[in-house]
């Protein structure tokens, strides 16, 4: 087979139109940003849908106070007990605020990571690794300003005990969230500081960790197996997961249902992580680590393996 040897520009895809012959195909930026974006909608979506029930789980045991009348003991007890009382459905509650927003949030997501990463590599001075690490950093801080108004929704419905056919909507909780507390940081917007360093430390290290393992351990990326794929971005995942778990567990406190209705109790981010150390411990930071561990690893590793199959078939269809 001959190919026609030579290094791609950026933008570039190879291009196969026949069994011996290939050429690089150009791409200008903004069909590439197009494509980014379509790419990280699709991985987002693929992970939502096959991995929701443990977030639900996740927000459960975050929500969960020492003394909670039948707190839950374990991943298998959550699952089974939130099945027998509440029933199937409830495992997905409040995924539609999550769906609405996966296709432009994990849009965002990597394609904001691809734009910073175009940015920060022509700082000459900056070491490769660390161009990586910045622009999971920003793309983290960009994620969080579209996400956390569903957040907070999501958080609100998944806390309820109810059975999914009697809950309120989606929408109907985001009006009443919009109505008690506003647009703001009382309202839809709570917690967004503290959303925002959970993604930036989450981004910082999911991004950092795939593609500096990728880069420093493999010589072709491009002939790597599934497999090996997998667990470059199970690693990722799961070395994010532990990072920002005490990000998302102050998030979900300050997010959810106060232990008093109508004192609040979890104000800030700093204030709820003293108060939660002081209260329960340190490791208590880590409540639902397990179940957010069993989704965000293997989701780490779906959404880098879709991303990358769908962005490399548009570069070359398109």
């Amino acid at each position: 087979m001959c190919d026609i040897q030579g290094e791609l520009k950026p933008g570039q895809a190879v291009m196969r139109v026949s069994p011996t012959l290939s050429f690089p195909k150009e791409h200008g930026k903004v069909k590439l940003a197009v494509m980014q974006m379509v790419s990280g909608s699709l991985a987002g979506l693929t992970d939502i849908c096959l991995l929701y029930p443990l977030d639900v789980m996740k927000t459960r045991f975050q929500l969960q106070r020492p003394g909670t009348p039948n707190a839950y003991k374990s991943v298998r007890h959550c699952f089974s007990t939130i099945y027998r009382s509440e029933g199937f459905l409830s495992l997905y509650k409040g995924i539609l605020p999550p769906i609405m927003v996966e296709t432009p949030k994990r849009a965002t997501k990597f394609f904001a990571f691809e734009q910073y990463k175009a940015i920060v590599s022509q700082w000459e001075t900056l070491p490769q690794p660390c161009v990586f690490l910045l622009a999971g950093f920003l793309s983290g801080c960009t994620e969080a300003f579209v996400v956390n108004p569903f957040e907070t929704v999501k958080v609100r419905l998944q806390s309820e005990r109810m059975a999914f056919a009697a809950q309120k909507s989606a929408f109907a909780t985001a009006r009443e969230i919009i109505k008690k507390g506003g647009l703001g940081l009382k309202g839809i917007n709570k917690a967004l500081p503290t959303t925002i360093c959970s993604y930036c430390v989450s981004n910082t290290l999911f991004f950092g960790t795939y593609n500096n393992l990728k880069t420093y351990l493999f010589d072709d990326w491009e002939k790597v197996s599934i497999p090996y794929r997998l667990l470059v971005g199970f690693t990722a995942g799961s070395v994010a997961c532990v990072s920002n778990t005490p990000w998302d567990v102050t998030k979900s406190l300050i997010q959810g249902p106060q232990p008093t209705p109508g004192v609040v109790k979890y104000k800030s981010t700093i204030q709820t992580m003293k108060l939660v150390i002081k209260e329960e411990g340190f490791f208590s930071l880590y409540k639902g680590l397990l179940p957010k561990m069993m989704k965000v690893g293997p989701g780490g590793a779906l959404m880098f393996l879709v991303f990358e199959h769908v962005y490399g078939y548009l570069q070359q269809i398109l």
